[in-house]
């Protein structure tokens, strides 16, 4: 049974992109004022986290693999290669998320619990994603650029489209707590699989 749940939320995963619309956006999209990158985390094998999680305590959560880091170093290469240098970049309180962003190298990196999983925790669904919609709407629709590194069920909450590790979206800032979503990114790796 538990096979069969992760081979339907790996095929989930892979159906990305989930709408006729959603052609990858150029990465430098990004360099514009007023855009946001929604990310999804790197790769950490496995689907959930032990009931046991601790915050803070990675040896209590999934946690990226070689993979991962890979992926997450070639994003922020490719980021910066079309004319993104530097960006406010916020991350989920989960090592995962974390790491991702700080492997990206394109500043500082923030914890934010608002982009925080609430997969399998559907009791903080609503005040998860209210607290990112307030903090979305506190942006400058002319700010410098922000990349918050979070989760499959936070972007999916956005977008209605579930990205694959190291994958996301692009929104355009408006003053709103819903942000015009312009597309995805096109997820790539070089350096193995």
């Amino acid at each position: 049974m538990r096979k069969l749940l992760i081979l339907s939320l790996v095929a989930l995963a892979s159906s990305w992109p989930a709408r006729a619309d959603d052609a990858p956006l150029p990465l430098g999209e990004l360099a514009k004022p007023g855009r946001v990158l929604m990310l999804r985390h790197a790769h950490a094998p496995g689907v959930g986290d032990p009931v046991n999680l601790v915050i803070g305590d990675c040896s209590t959560q999934r946690n990226l693999d070689a993979k991962g880091r890979v992926q997450a170093r070639e994003l922020g290469a490719r980021l910066r290669a079309a004319g993104l240098t530097k960006a406010r970049v916020l991350a989920s309180q989960w090592c995962r998320a974390l790491e991702t962003a700080r492997l990206l190298d394109l500043g500082a990196v923030e914890p934010l619990p608002e982009l925080n999983s609430f997969f399998g925790r559907q009791n903080d669904r609503q005040r998860i994603l209210g607290g990112l919609r307030a903090f979305l709407a506190r942006l400058p629709a002319d700010g410098p650029p922000v990349i918050l590194v979070t989760h499959q069920v936070v972007v999916d909450a956005f977008t209605g489209a579930s990205p694959p590790p190291g994958g996301g979206s692009i929104f355009k800032l408006n003053g709103t707590g819903a942000p015009e979503w312009l597309g995805t990114i096109p997820v790539e790796m070089r350096s193995g699989s």
